[in-house]
């Protein structure tokens, strides 16, 4: 199997040899990602500290030399798995450390955009002040003003708008993040947006509206306020 480490046997194995040998297949087939926290590997101690939230073991794994921008199966790497946490102090440690703040995912999500999702609006203004872009998009094509505002994440939305995003940017299908709000029936997020210039005419590929779109959607609430002139 592609991946698998190949051992080759002896015809006999030698009383005791036979635990060895099995250990060292299912070491072998291992996933880095499942690997504890007693591997001897510091990029493999770096991941399990940050997947486990432990900033004292990851502080120690990168004292004694683990590489900042390890990655696990998943492409993630410590500073991800900090941001997809929201853990402020953990991913300050590794943007002093050298993380590099815009390194995604096998799926192209960055740190910012884990944060935007999240939610986590200090995390993320540590982020961009470290070099994270905005504009990078994941393998759906969204960017993190998507993951926020779809998620309702005003704190997260008002943190992008301050660091520069576009109000009016038109992402995959021309969708607006007024119009993702809208369509998710997220009210406090529409509310800043129009606050902060969004533009209630601008359509989508089909030619809808936020408020079109909230109503499809079912959001009369939304629907009505975007309706307002």
């Amino acid at each position: 199997m592609a991946g698998l480490m190949v051992l080759n046997f002896p015809r006999l194995l030698r009383p005791g040899h036979f635990l060895a040998v099995m250990l060292a297949l299912l070491l072998a087939q291992a996933p880095a990602w499942s690997q504890t926290a007693t591997n001897p590997n510091l990029s493999a101690q770096l991941l399990v500290a940050a997947r486990q939230g432990d900033l004292t073991a990851l502080q120690r794994a990168v004292a004694r030399g683990a590489a900042p921008n390890s990655r696990n199966r998943l492409g993630k790497t410590a500073l991800l798995l900090a941001a997809e946490k929201g853990h402020l102090a953990m991913a300050q440690s590794m943007l002093k450390a050298g993380a590099d703040v815009n390194l995604a995912s096998l799926e192209k999500v960055t740190p910012l955009m884990a944060a935007s999702y999240g939610g986590h609006a200090e995390l993320m203004r540590a982020l961009l002040q470290a070099g994270a872009r905005s504009e990078p998009q994941d393998r759906m094509n969204k960017p993190a003003m998507v993951y926020a505002a779809g998620q309702g994440q005003r704190d997260a939305v008002a943190v992008l708008l301050d660091h520069g995003a576009d109000v009016n940017a038109a992402y995959e299908h021309q969708l607006s993040a007024l119009m993702w709000a809208a369509g998710q029936g997220h009210a406090e997020v529409v509310a800043l947006l129009l606050q902060r210039g969004a533009k209630r005419d601008a359509r989508d590929d089909r030619g809808f509206t936020a408020q079109q779109i909230a109503v499809q959607a079912g959001h009369a609430a939304v629907a009505e306020f975007l309706a307002k002139p």
